[in-house]
């Protein structure tokens, strides 16, 4: 029964929550407390996934009633098993990390050796770097050595507060390291086997951590700033996203703190509350049954 509840939920995560919480509007009035929500849902969906490779076997060999030695060698074949599935997990993120951070070292060096400094117009910002094009883009390079880049055609169209605001937009990506919660749901949607696999939380929580960057920057400049600033600089990521941006910008009123309570509640429960109902039980059970 726990192997069936626990594969009937990380069924749900996986292939329901998804695109139900993708859908929704209210994530928009509360996006960090969204972001953790999408972890906990991505985490709790391969908890789900270990949870039947381990109580399957052990309530079958307890329906049946099988002996010693078969119990002993469907023990092993399980902890084998989720021993697959998480190496699986950590094999894909130590890659997503590794093919990042070269991309990262070379787009660095690029923007280092294509920097126009004549062209920041007394800007001191630390790892600026401007370079030429009059399509108006702005970006940064995560890593140690973390960069804000700029184009000459996002300097000409923005003015001085929206220079700022475009600014603070990504240093809150640096800061908050945004770039490591995106590798890790990459990691995570490139380890599914392909018909689990859904590309929701991916672009989910890209946009989601876009709308925190653009809450850091209002804090600093304002909101018409900012506002103004997504308006003119060119769209990378998708019409619906940058209007619902826009949107919630246009009315930047005071965000929701039950909302944002009640979601990190959800978050830490849709963890919790499984293991406390459905495995703890099991686990009192089974460590008798099984052949330590």
């Amino acid at each position: 029964m726990t192997a069936l509840v626990l594969g009937a939920l990380g069924l749900l995560l996986s292939l329901v929550a998804p695109g139900l919480l993708a859908a929704a509007r209210w994530p928009d009035r509360a996006p960090a407390p969204a972001v953790v929500l999408w972890q906990a849902i991505t985490l709790a969906g391969v908890l789900c996934a270990l949870g039947v490779v381990l109580a399957g076997p052990e309530e079958l060999i307890r329906a049946f009633r099988a002996d010693r030695r078969v119990a002993t060698g469907v023990l092993i074949a399980a902890l084998l098993v989720a021993a697959v599935i998480v190496l699986r997990l950590l094999v894909s993120l130590a890659g997503v990390m590794w093919r990042s951070r070269s991309r990262r070292s070379r787009h660095r060096l690029l923007v280092d050796l294509l920097d126009r400094a004549e062209q920041r117009h007394g800007l001191d910002v630390e790892g600026l770097r401007v370079l030429d094009g009059a399509q108006p883009l702005a970006y940064c390079v995560a890593g140690r050595s973390p960069r804000v880049v700029l184009t000459g055609g996002a300097l000409d169209v923005l003015n001085t507060t929206q220079i700022a605001a475009v600014i603070a937009h990504e240093q809150a990506h640096l800061r908050h390291m945004h770039e490591l919660v995106r590798e890790s749901f990459t990691a995570f949607y490139q380890a599914v086997p392909r018909p689990l696999r859904s590309r929701a939380p991916l672009d989910a929580v890209r946009l989601l951590l876009e709308m925190v960057a653009d809450d850091a920057a209002v804090r600093r400049v304002g909101a018409d700033p900012v506002r103004g600033a997504l308006a003119l600089l060119s769209d990378e990521g998708g019409g619906d996203g940058r209007d619902r941006r826009l949107s919630r910008l246009a009315d930047p009123g005071p965000r929701s703190v039950a909302l944002s309570v009640m979601v990190l509640v959800g978050a830490v429960a849709l963890l919790v509350l499984p293991t406390l109902i459905v495995v703890v039980p099991w686990l009192s059970v089974a460590v008798s049954n099984w052949p330590l």
